[in-house]
């Protein structure tokens, strides 16, 4: 099974794009972020043109994620709210807040649960969105935490726009602190983590100069000044059975392209 993760910043504006890079790698799953469009506007055929099941959960202009998937996923559900208000670990009025903001979907393809997330950005350090996206996390943590309980083979996926550690800089020297690279975002991951996911790009590939992102200024992508920031964490069976994860800058040289590229794992 191949599980890809892309970050296409408007699915309407990058639609030949992605499909091009799926006619050319037919990966079983596709996970989307940054959609930018409502769930009826959303360009479904093309994508069932080509074989792929449609599964949206989206926003006007802003956020927004999607899964595309070459067979029917299975128990598949939008935002935290499903599986914890029934828990009651969070505040339901915090759980309807978060989802307000289009940033997760989940399904099941053979026996395999597929996260795909749109963490926030948080604009800065000490800023509310920053604080914001800390809580977000926060929640995320039991989001997963109880999603392990009834389904131990998972891959959470997406634009987690977290750096996690220096290797993941082009100047961690510069960068390190900032937003998107400081402590508290990156404990925040180490605690998501130690549930017991592993970093799937990392089991292959341990040097730094490997990026998923690049700002469109000051010619970032040629000159490789990116951030690691999308990822693809495997729940323990999951990762013993990874057999490649790669991240493919192609898309990232066309005219007009997203500033992410997509990152990919086999197992």
């Amino acid at each position: 099974m191949k599980i890809a993760t892309w970050n296409v910043n408007s699915v309407r504006t990058r639609l030949e794009q992605v499909i091009d890079w799926l006619r050319q790698t037919p990966v079983d799953v596709l996970c989307l972020q940054e959609t930018k469009v409502v769930d009826a506007d959303f360009p479904r055929s093309p994508f069932e043109h080509l074989g792929y099941y449609v599964y949206t959960s989206g926003q006007k202009s802003y956020n927004g994620v999607a899964i595309l998937c070459q067979q029917p996923l299975q128990d598949v559900s939008t935002g935290f709210a499903p599986l914890l208000v029934e828990s009651g670990s969070v505040e339901s009025e915090l759980l309807v807040a978060l989802d307000e903001q289009k940033r997760v979907i989940t399904g099941t393809l053979d026996r395999v649960r597929i996260v795909n997330l749109y963490v926030p950005n948080g604009a800065a350090v000490g800023s509310e969105k920053y604080d914001y996206k800390l809580g977000w996390l926060k929640v995320l943590r039991e989001y997963l935490r109880s999603q392990l309980l009834v389904s131990p083979a998972m891959c959470v996926c997406g634009d987690f726009n977290i750096a996690p550690d220096e290797r993941d800089l082009h100047d961690p020297d510069k960068l390190t602190g900032q937003i998107m690279a400081s402590e508290p975002e990156r404990q925040a991951l180490r605690e998501i983590l130690a549930l017991g996911f592993a970093d799937a790009f990392r089991k292959f590939i341990a040097e730094g100069g490997h990026y998923s992102w690049w700002d469109y200024r000051t010619a970032a992508f040629r000159r490789n000044l990116g951030w690691r920031i999308d990822h693809l964490y495997l729940s323990p069976e999951l990762y013993q059975q990874a057999i490649a994860c790669w991240i493919d800058p192609t898309p990232r040289k066309l005219p007009k392209p997203s500033d992410h590229t997509p990152v990919v794992v086999e197992f």
